[in-house]
């Protein structure tokens, strides 16, 4: 994975590691509200030898070793110190005592440190451990016994009660569980986008087709009435799906330079992205620059375009290609635009073979001198075959691609079927984006009222996505 990959997938899914981090703070700052917290107090003392005139009249002088403060340290949490320890602090039989030595560098020197839910106890201990030591220090130390000495604590800086508790410490607990969070939400995220299996984003689509984006149109919220539905660019043309729409149209006038065929195939990889609605929307957008334009509708397995466009459908391609027809007698006009419109017709038995015949070739021959622009709306590439025999007669092909509907694997599938037959897919067109509430936006003046009746001057009755 590449880092501007890795950057993308952390802006895309910013909203689980925003979660993880909240669930990790929430989890360390309701365990440090509920732990018991501990007071440490530290005592620094002096070990050493002397005369115990009671046992002994001689005057040796017994110096204390490491070994001995080391037999000191390891005796420390046993009952032989404990027991005596509770007996003269007060405490009740068993109550649990915490306590730690350590030597120092410096010989006869050791270090107490004492911890406990009372800061008082915790000073206490600290402070009492050094004499007890002492008194039981002779049983452990067969030269102090036979020498009639005795072992006497002096403290060098006695312990204080705490005055806050060493744990939880708070700052370190949501420091750590904010690293955690943030390591743990950029794995979640990772694991998501390596198993996310649907098209999100344009560096999906980018991952695999070096083909252009030539547009994002935006996902319409609103839903479709009687006289305001899904052709945005005749109801809602100051809108932003509408807006859209014109830049794909002037981004596929670009790729038409290229090719000089003035003629596309629309189509997805598979039903239900959004590539009648498109084909629809951007024929109404050509023929709006002034472009006499002609939209044929050669999904005959599934044909939409009528409907779409609420006209009749009874008659179309398969009557010319029967035979039955001329073309200027089946292609309809929309309204007064040079939006002109040429439905299926009848669903053939044998649509394949039909738009791979020879009065097929011939008739898109003539389509294409009779217009300036031609959009043909083909069936999806992944089930059928339909769509790359129409792109042998135009001068590319448009993918639709639906965000957050459409699987990689169906879109990988259409690519491979395409470049198989050296069928290249001239741009891509991610439909159904969604935005952010409030994003919409509005050129001009005044907001245009999308409920004007002109579905009822242009004789349209109801709409259809496909």
């Amino acid at each position: 994975m590449q880092f501007r990959e890795f950057l993308n997938v952390l802006k895309t899914r910013w909203r689980v590691i925003a979660a993880s981090v909240l669930l990790a703070v929430l989890a360390a700052t309701v365990l440090t509200i509920l732990t018991k917290p501990v007071y440490t107090a530290q005592a620094r003392i002096y070990l050493s030898a002397e005369n115990d005139s009671s046992k002994s009249e001689g005057n040796g002088v017994f110096v204390l070793t490491t070994k001995d403060l080391d037999t000191y340290v390891s005796i420390l949490n046993t009952p032989a110190v404990l027991d005596p320890l509770r007996k003269e602090l007060g405490m009740p039989e068993g109550h649990p005592i915490d306590v730690q030595a350590g030597v120092t560098d410096a010989t006869s020197i050791l270090d107490i440190t004492a911890r406990s839910s009372d800061p008082d106890e915790a000073a206490a201990v600290a402070n009492e451990v050094g004499p007890q030591l002492g008194e039981v220090a002779g049983k452990f130390s067969t030269l102090l016994s036979a020498s009639g000495q005795k072992v006497i604590s002096t403290p060098i800086q006695p312990a204080v009660a705490p005055a806050t508790p060493t744990s939880p410490d708070p700052v370190r607990n949501i420091g750590l569980a904010l690293l955690t969070g943030l390591a743990l939400g950029i794995g979640l995220a990772l694991i998501r986008h390596t198993l996310d299996t649907r098209v999100r984003t344009e560096a999906d689509i980018k991952a695999l087709s070096d083909a252009p984006m030539l547009a994002s149109l935006p996902l319409e919220r609103k839903t479709p009435s009687a006289g305001e539905g899904l052709l945005s660019v005749e109801s809602d043309p100051h809108g932003h799906h509408a807006e859209a729409i014109r830049r794909l149209r002037t981004n596929l006038m670009f790729v038409d330079v290229t090719t000089g065929r003035h003629s596309f195939v629309v189509t997805s990889s598979m039903p239900g992205e959004g590539k009648t609605t498109t084909a629809a929307n951007l024929a109404l957008a050509m023929a709006d620059a002034g472009t006499k334009t002609l939209l044929v509708d050669a999904d005959l397995r599934n044909p939409s375009v009528a409907k779409t466009l609420g006209i009749e459908g009874g008659v179309g391609l398969t009557t010319i290609l029967l035979g039955q027809a001329a073309p200027g007698d089946v292609i309809q006009r929309w309204g007064t635009t040079d939006l002109h419109v040429l439905p299926a017709g009848q669903i053939p038995p044998n649509p394949s073979e039909l738009l791979g015949s020879e009065p097929m070739e011939a008739l898109f021959a003539t389509l294409l001198h009779d217009y300036d622009f031609v959009l043909v709306d083909s069936p999806p590439v992944v089930p059928v075959i339909d769509a790359v025999i129409i792109e042998r007669l135009t001068g590319g092909l448009l993918m639709v691609v639906g965000a957050d509907r459409t699987k990689k694997k169906d879109l990988a599938s259409a690519m491979k079927q395409l470049a198989t037959v050296d069928a290249k897919v001239s741009g891509f067109a991610r439909n159904m984006v969604a935005t952010r509430r409030g994003s919409e936006y509005r050129y001009g003046y005044h907001r245009y009222e999308a409920a004007v009746a002109q579905g009822t001057r242009r004789g349209r009755k109801n709409v259809a996505k496909v």
